[in-house]
């Protein structure tokens, strides 16, 4: 058990933000002069690896930022990035940072029309694809009337620019634009369960934000030798704040792989590159933990696992610790400020089930409708104070809602300048300073009179074998209001009977109270996931309502 040296490193840690930065500077640029630095690896679905340098990413990415400031694009302009994890991706980044344009990742997995909605509205001038999402861009350039170019990395395409020969025809020198550490860098799209998506606009001092959290994550990254690896896409908070750009921002090499996630491949990219250190969503963990080829994984050089998205569950908790040798630490935050809660178990005990204490730097408490902090054991809603226990600007929140000041205005609570950040989320803190997750606001429902959180049953469900993994929601129900419903994806060897159902119901029974067990199990293939790997289980909630209403 390592010793707890929590309170010391928290009170004692201080932010220094300076007026001028550039992530593109602290991310590429300041190890180009090192010829041989490594800084990428990738690899695709056929197995064709490439290796980069820090400065050939570097070459690129100034060549890139001349052809697009020959495109038009300029301070503050917004450039789309539809693309998987691949060099491209990070050159694209690094080039629209130095020249103050504002990155604009999207998944390649949108459709149609979330990409018009989000190229619309965010306004962007030029897109960069990939030959997936080329022959999409081309359909629907006629409804963005903002978007000027579109650029494919994989060839001539048709009506669309040829990446090779832009950059053939561009410089490789470019001067760093000055830009202020409040400036902005990333214009994301929040996934929201309501309404429309929000883009919300990102400075480069997140950056900064977010160190405190991936170096305790990952057991104080970096190590002499260490890789990273994520299947997190790049094109989400998740995978770019807490995946590339942190590596980037130390220097070391990350791996960039495309194609789906399994465990299989998982384990085979883990032992080819020597990965030590790794984000993997939960659901990416249970998918390992019930694959045969993770039963005897052999020596892997994995020296830290950080997990976020969805509670972990003592199950897989214990199955890690015991089977790859880690103790994950998990890690919450969100688009709008991230990396504000985790765990570092090698510097204060990660607790299973537990989101961890607030990283160095944030201030982070559970307040109730009115902004009033709770006290230790009550529910209440996660937010995070724009300044920190010394007093000092937290520069890890973004700037602003894109185009939607009154949502912004919202996320608050109090004087702008000294406020509350709400994240949606509801959680209990225990007396040690631990957050306990107790599912997104619009997650709870009641049920017979009690209020009934999601993931303290899922977690309990997923530790019996035959659960591969589980979503909870509300069945209506005319008497009591609403049933508790488990939506079951079961483990290969398993059969969906009545008789799985009624022990799954005994294995809940035993571990929490009465009112929690699943009135109702319904097995499926495969849950409804948002592209980030988090359940959807508004997908399933709506799913009951339109039942209960067909049904009369």
């Amino acid at each position: 058990m390592p010793r707890d040296r929590y309170r010391e490193i928290y009170e004692g840690f201080r932010w220094r933000v300076p007026a001028e930065f550039n992530i593109a500077e602290v991310c590429g640029r300041r190890w180009a002069a090192e010829s041989s630095r490594i800084a990428l690896h990738t690899e695709d679905e056929a197995g064709h690896r490439e290796t980069f340098t820090y400065a050939a990413l570097v070459r690129d990415a100034n060549r890139l930022s001349n052809a697009l400031a020959a495109l038009g694009v300029g301070r503050g302009d917004r450039v789309a990035i539809l693309l998987p994890q691949r060099a491209e991706t990070a050159v694209a980044h690094l080039a629209c940072y130095q020249m103050a344009a504002v990155a604009m990742p999207l998944s390649v997995l949108f459709g149609p029309e979330a990409l018009v909605f989000r190229l619309n509205d965010g306004t962007a001038k030029v897109a960069i694809c990939d030959a997936s999402t080329a022959a999409t861009l081309v359909g629907l350039r006629d409804a963005c009337p903002t978007l000027k170019q579109v650029i494919c990395v994989d060839g001539p395409a048709d009506g669309l620019a040829d990446w090779s020969a832009l950059l053939a025809r561009a410089a490789d020198r470019f001067s760093l634009a000055v830009t202020r550490a409040a400036d902005p860098a990333v214009l994301i799209y929040t996934s929201g369960t309501t309404g429309p998506p929000k883009g919300a606009l990102i400075p480069h001092s997140a950056m900064i934000g977010n160190l405190t959290g991936f170096v305790a994550s990952q057991n104080w990254f970096p190590r002499p030798g260490d890789v990273f690896w994520s299947p997190a896409d790049w094109a989400w908070t998740g995978g770019l704040m807490d995946a590339l750009l942190p590596t980037l921002y130390f220097g070391f090499p990350i791996v960039g792989v495309r194609g789906r996630f399994s465990s299989e491949r998982a384990l085979e990219i883990m032992r080819r590159y020597g990965v030590t250190n790794s984000f993997l969503f939960p659901t990416a963990l249970k998918m390992m933990m019930r694959a045969p080829e993770w039963r005897r994984p052999g020596r892997l050089k994995l020296r830290a696992v950080m997990s976020a998205g969805e509670a972990v569950g003592k199950a897989v908790f214990d199955w890690t610790r015991e089977q790859l040798g880690v103790t994950v630490n998990e890690m919450f935050g969100q688009t709008e400020m991230n990396y504000i809660v985790g765990n570092s178990h090698q510097k204060w005990p990660a607790r299973a089930g537990a989101m961890g204490r607030p990283y160095p730097g944030h201030r982070v408490a559970v307040i109730d409708d009115a902004g009033e902090v709770l006290p230790a054991g009550e529910l209440g809603e996660v937010a995070v104070h724009r300044r920190d226990i010394h007093g000092h600007p937290d520069p890890v929140f973004f700037l602003g809602y894109l185009n939607n000041d009154a949502a912004t205005r919202r996320k608050y609570t109090g004087d702008p300048a000294d406020s509350w950040c709400r994240t949606g989320d509801l959680a209990c803190r225990d007396e040690d300073g631990y957050l306990w997750y107790r599912g997104r606001a619009d997650d709870m429902f009641k049920a017979a009179g009690y209020r009934i959180g999601p993931g303290e049953i899922e977690n309990c469900l997923l530790g019996h074998p035959a659960v591969a993994n589980v979503a909870v929601v509300p069945k209506p129900d005319a008497e009591r209001g609403a049933l508790v419903k488990a939506f079951v994806v079961l483990a290969a060897g398993y059969r969906g009977d009545g008789a799985l159902v009624e022990a799954l119901q005994h294995h809940v029974r035993g571990k929490l109270a009465p009112y929690e067990y699943p009135k109702d199990i319904e097995f499926i293939d495969a849950l409804p996931m948002t592209t980030t790997g988090k359940v959807q289980r508004r997908v399933l909630r709506e799913l009951e309502q339109e039942r209960a209403r067909a049904a009369g």
